[in-house]
């Protein structure tokens, strides 16, 4: 900045400045400013040789007075003419006001304009300067079109320096956020990535904000950013707080751009480059390795600086979710922090575990720190930490520790936070539907759910509870038996009462043997509610009493008195008297057979998409994303589970758990008693679907086309397969992705029969019309596996739009060949044709199998011929990280037997192929040597065949 001379002091400034200050009353200042504006207008009004230092002066005091919150409605021309002095202090001045008190909509904004593109032009850095942060102060649409086309030129000059450089590259940022369109294409967009390589660092901070926001806008055109983002990343990280001195914080160094460099990079998938990727490990694994040390420096600066790249880099390695070891490192290191002292760390740790709670190398991992998440929701003063622990718990629960978690979630429940509650009783529910272990855990815990918070127990909630008792013939039994006790507390929430008149009045009969539970015993229970409840309830309860007279004949003539009294009949709401006088003459006209008919059971509910799901996504859909599935990469990518009804959508990318060994809460997987299925059509809703509401016709296996009939079937590129093993321990991810499409993938798997979803989200703001999916068998998968269309693609697929497809498969035989989808579209006239591989894998199959270290042996040693043996001795790929090799084992579908090998650092395993024809026993041995990063795997299998291809899968995966 230039020297200030020393006529630039404007004392009559210091001198108005400090009589506003000594103003004893706002009447004293109001007329003190009142003075001095008349004075100031005067000046510009009457003195036309106002010099540059005059009219400085006095534009000052007009921005001061506006500062102090009055009307500012001159001065604005003179300001303008300020801006054509060649003086810094005058210049600086004219942009200060303008940038401050003119509108977008001014009539000055041409002149403006034409001011700043001569000081843009100038050859003066200073003036340069000037120009481009008044065009960021205004941001104005005007100013996007102006300068878009300009200011890119300056940034990429080899003549322009550093510190317009550096403005140039925040002007750009601020133009493209108020008109994304603004910023013609050239060949500038292919050299401003280089800035990151700039030997300046302000300018590679202020060039990795501008790159980050053209990223996300247009992710391809910039894709060539990473290999650059890594390597100045890496020199960043390996480098001591002496070596960037400037750029150091508090022992730090350059934190900011480091996390700016980590959120660039996140707008990218993993780098497929080996080299690329290596450096990108080994910077992360060396910022979680600088936790581990103790501090350079005890103030709080260096700990917030730290954490801050710390948690960062833990969003990018949950964003990648390839490297187990990163992943378990990153739970632990958080983990850490869930009893820091520090509040804000406790919120953050609380909330990147329950990103990582959704991938599948570190579920496992996060799961440890059960006990400590459940004390923190019990010990915890801060609310929002608290509401972090209840998210954490709902993402971490799975059939193993479902009745555990819901039983802290009830527990905590009555000492909630009333702003917390609501949202508590949707997640207790889903995850009491989700991993019922059997339907009386699961009738016990909702009614206990309404006891301890029944005024937060909205509809949707007490009516899944009746649609799933309803679905379940033996449920009723017990579901009547548990509301009549309940009904019977002195104090009885009304929503247990909906509960308690909709159940007793559809299976009431099946408790009225007991003479506790007798009929005339269970309606004056009933009765003695009714005067209690809101006018809807009692509706509710009429209609119970009506069911009555159709269950239990015997107390007929007591309910027709009820019905009869002037309290129902002349009541002053319409609907309970129309109900009161329709019950009674029904009663009273019909025969018994009649009534039979009119008042027979509820029939079984179809299954849709849980409407508890459904209100938990509507109420907070930024926390739903997070529980279940991880940043938009992912969101847009993860199908909802049709088999359970809690799996929500994001960010975030959540962990598939197994097909849990759960009742059937809704009874959809078991045929009807009248009905005889085909194994086909049992396909179809073997995971809960219902093939009147959900699904087409099925495709049986001789509709499928043949692999020669495939409309254009292109072989898989290197990529592509490399695609395909991704899903070898994963059930869900991002199977494709180009400028036009994304393909996201989930599964889930049951013995021999499997249930896939596909679904393609549209890029493009523009339909992708004749959209059509087909699935082909290769030569050498025919008469091995059925596939089943359950659902189909629309044949449009709208701007931003996801779809799905469904599909059902049934493992016959063990198979080598992956089945092909062949998606035709057509975008803008031109007709697209993508094939695919789908990650239907033999292993998908397995189920995991326990046993001791004598049942192994003896199993191992009746494999002992040469053909039932396949062995691998191969290089390690990855780190040979112990628990990262576990997590693959059990994803790959086999169990980790612990106590088996003498060797402790070995893996031994074992599992059961699930085909329709056969069951094919496998045991596993694996080997690894670390000083030699070598592993040796063995796998004993009674099927040659499947022996060698399951190997072959395994091996590509360490």
């Amino acid at each position: 900045m230039p020297a200030v001379s020393r006529g630039d002091g404007m004392r009559g400034l210091s001198v108005f400045i400090a009589d506003i200050r000594n103003c004893k009353s706002k009447e004293a200042e109001s007329k003190r400013i009142n003075k001095e504006l008349a004075n100031i207008r005067s000046k510009f009004k009457g003195d036309k040789t106002l010099d540059g230092y005059s009219k400085k002066k006095y534009v000052c005091k007009l921005l001061f007075i506006f500062l102090l919150g009055h009307d500012i409605d001159f001065g604005h021309m003179e300001a303008v003419n300020l801006l054509s002095s060649n003086k810094y202090t005058e210049k600086q001045i004219g942009y200060l006001f303008i940038s401050v008190l003119v509108s977008s909509s001014s009539d000055l904004i041409k002149l403006i304009i034409q001011n700043i593109k001569n000081d843009i032009s100038s050859p003066n850095p200073i003036h340069v300067n000037l120009a481009l942060h008044c065009i960021a102060n205004i941001g104005s649409q005007d100013m996007a079109e102006a300068f878009a086309p300009e200011i890119p030129k300056l940034l990429v000059s080899p003549d322009t320096i550093n510190i317009v450089k550096q403005s140039a590259a925040l002007c750009l940022l601020r133009l493209l956020r108020t008109a994304p369109n603004c910023l013609p294409p050239g060949e500038w967009s292919s050299r401003v990535i280089h800035l990151l390589n700039d030997q300046h660092m302000g300018v590679v901070t202020a060039a990795s904000s501008l790159i980050h926001a053209l990223a996300q806008q247009n992710p391809d055109d910039y894709r060539g950013c990473v290999s650059l983002a890594v390597s100045r990343f890496s020199r960043i990280v390996t480098s001591t707080y002496t070596d960037l001195q400037d750029y150091t914080y508090y022992f730090v160094p350059a934190p900011w751009l480091s996390v700016k460099l980590l959120r660039l990079l996140q707008c990218y998938p993993v780098p497929q480059e080996p080299a690329i990727r290596g450096r990108l490990v080994e910077c992360l694994e060396t910022i979680l390795n600088k936790c581990q040390e103790p501090p350079k420096c005890k103030k709080v600066q260096h700990s917030n600086a730290k954490n801050a790249v710390l948690f960062e880099a833990i969003n990018l390695i949950i964003h990648m979710d390839s490297e187990p070891n990163l992943l378990v490192r990153a739970c632990n290191q958080l983990g850490s922090f869930l009893q820091h002292r520090e509040t804000n760390l406790r919120y953050l740790a609380l909330e990147s575990m329950c990103l990582l709670a959704g991938s599948e190398f570190s579920a496992e991992a996060v799961k440890k720190h059960r006990e400590t998440v459940i004390n923190a929701l019990k010990t915890e003063r801060d609310v929002s930490v608290r509401q972090r622990a209840v998210d954490l718990l709902y993402a971490m629960c799975d059939k193993t520790n479902a009745e555990e978690i819901v039983a802290e979630m009830l527990a905590y429940l009555e000492l909630a936070d009333y702003a917390i509650r609501e949202e508590m009783v949707l997640k207790v529910a889903i995850l009491a539907e989700k991993y019922a272990s059997d339907y009386t855990w699961y009738v016990d815990t909702i009614l206990q759910l309404i006891k301890v918070a029944g005024d937060y127990v909205s509809e949707e909630v007490w009516h899944r509870v009746i649609q799933i008792v309803i679905n379940r013939d033996d449920a009723q039994g017990y579901a009547a038996k548990t509301v009549f006790e309940n009904l019977q507390a002195p104090a009885c929430h009304e929503n247990m009462v909906k509960v308690g008149g909709y159940i007793l009045g559809e299976f009431g009969n099946l408790i009225a043997g007991d003479p506790r539970s007798s009929p005339l015993v269970q309606f004056k229970l009933l009765h003695s509610k009714f005067h209690l409840c809101s006018p809807s309830t009692r509706a509710l309860i009429l209609s119970s009493y009506i069911k009555f007279i159709n269950l239990f004949p015997e107390i007929k003539k007591t309910i027709q008195d009820v019905l009869r009294n002037d309290n129902q009949l002349r009541n002053a709401d319409v609907e309970l008297q129309q109900r009161a006088l329709e019950y009674l003459q029904l009663s009273s006209i019909a025969s018994q057979d009649v009534l039979a008919t009119v008042l027979e059971e509820m029939p079984p509910f179809p299954e849709r998409e849980s409407s508890i799901l459904a209100k938990l996504k509507k109420k907070k859909p930024a926390s739903a994303n997070v529980l279940e599935k991880e940043d938009r990469k992912k969101d847009s990518a993860t199908p909802t589970n049709e088999n359970h009804t809690d799996n929500t959508p994001s960010p975030t990318p959540a962990v598939v758990a197994k097909p849990a060994e759960s009742v059937d809460l809704l009874g959809l997987v078991s045929p009807a008693p009248a009905q005889t299925q085909s194994s086909s059509s049992f396909l179809v809703d073997v995971f809960g679907g219902s093939p009147e509401n959900n699904l087409q016709p099925p495709v049986l296996e001789s509709n499928i086309p043949n692999f020669d009939q495939a409309t254009e079937v292109v072989s898989p590129t290197s990529e592509e397969v490399q695609q395909i093993t991704k899903f070898t321990c994963k059930h869900n991810g991002v199977l494709f992705e180009n400028d036009f499409i994304q393909i996201g993938v989930k599964s889930e798997y049951r013995e021999h029969l499997g249930r896939l979803g596909l679904f393609f989200g549209n890029k493009t703001p523009s339909q992708l019309m004749n959209f059509q999916a087909a699935i082909s068998l290769p030569p050498e998968s025919q008469g091995k596996m059925n596939i089943v269309v359950g659902k189909e693609a629309p044949n449009v697929v709208d701007g931003g739009a996801q779809v799905q497809q469904m599909l059902n498969i049934e493992c016959l035989d063990d198979f080598t060949e992956c089945p092909i989808i062949t998606i035709n579209y057509n975008y803008s006239g031109n007709q697209q044709t993508i094939s695919l591989k789908l990650p239907i894998l033999l292993n998908k199959f397995f189920q995991p199998v326990e046993m001791d270290s004598q049942m192994f042996f003896s199993r191992w040693k009746a494999l002992g011929k040469p053909e039932q043996e396949c062995q691998k001795i191969f290089q390690s790929k990855n780190s040979m990280d112990t628990e990262a090799s576990k997590a693959k084992l059990l994803g790959f579908g086999m169990s980790v037997l612990g106590g088996i090998d003498p060797n402790p650092d070995n893996f031994v395993s074992a599992g059961i192929l699930k085909l329709k024809s056969s069951q094919i026993g496998c045991l596993l041995r694996l080997e690894p040597n670390k000083q030699a990063q070598m592993y040796r795997m063995t796998l004993r299998s009674s099927n040659e065949n499947a022996a060698k291809t399951l190997i072959a899968l395994l091996v590509d995966q360490f």
